[in-house]
């Protein structure tokens, strides 16, 4: 069976329920379809995986790539209508995670954008990030090699994003001693 018949919101329920080999997101209750990753996206992905990898071996933190689904709701799990699937995702909160994935925010999410995905990555992905408290969200641009860093504020905003190109090292602001080499993941 595909997607289930065109109804108005979809529940995290009928994302269970999809058996359609086609990666689906769901954000407020919208199904959102997804393109296989491009090569250079997959390189970015494993690229920086590889050095948060590195780094958290042995600590209490864990990070992982899509798919990895990600459920925000507002009350309880029956009501759950955005699951999303980040490109990395660092979760330090073992409680959060389940078999599907992570329930609640992650402390950190990578989004590398595609032409089809880079107006959702900037705008609901990033209101959906900020809502929920997502304390560290970056938005890579492969084509540009820029990498946005935002990170959320006192006053659960995100400020104005750090921006990192290809030469450059970025402070990982949820860890006090590590930095991602951009010159390993652009290469």
């Amino acid at each position: 069976m595909g997607l289930p018949n065109k109804k108005e919101v979809y529940t995290y329920d009928d994302y269970l329920n999809w058996t359609d080999d086609q990666r689906i997101e769901l954000i407020d209750g919208q199904i959102y379809l997804m393109a296989p990753p491009s090569r250079i996206h997959q390189e970015i992905s494993g690229a920086i995986y590889i050095q948060f990898a590195n780094y958290l071996k042995d600590k209490k933190c864990d990070v992982y790539y899509a798919p990895f689904g990600v459920k925000f709701t507002e009350k309880n799990e029956k009501d759950i209508k955005t699951v999303v699937e980040p490109d990395i995702v660092v979760v330090c909160d073992k409680s959060k995670l389940d078999n599907e994935g992570c329930k609640g925010a992650p402390d950190l999410i990578v989004e590398i954008t595609s032409p089809s995905t880079v107006r959702r990555d900037r705008v609901e992905k990033f209101n959906l990030y900020e809502k929920y408290g997502v304390k560290e969200y970056w938005i890579i641009e492969p084509d540009l090699k820029i990498v946005n860093v935002f990170v959320l504020q006192e006053n659960n905003r995100y400020g104005r994003p750090e921006i990192y190109t290809e030469e450059d090292k970025i402070r990982v602001s949820i860890f006090d001693d590590l930095s991602i080499d951009l010159k390993d993941v652009f290469s």
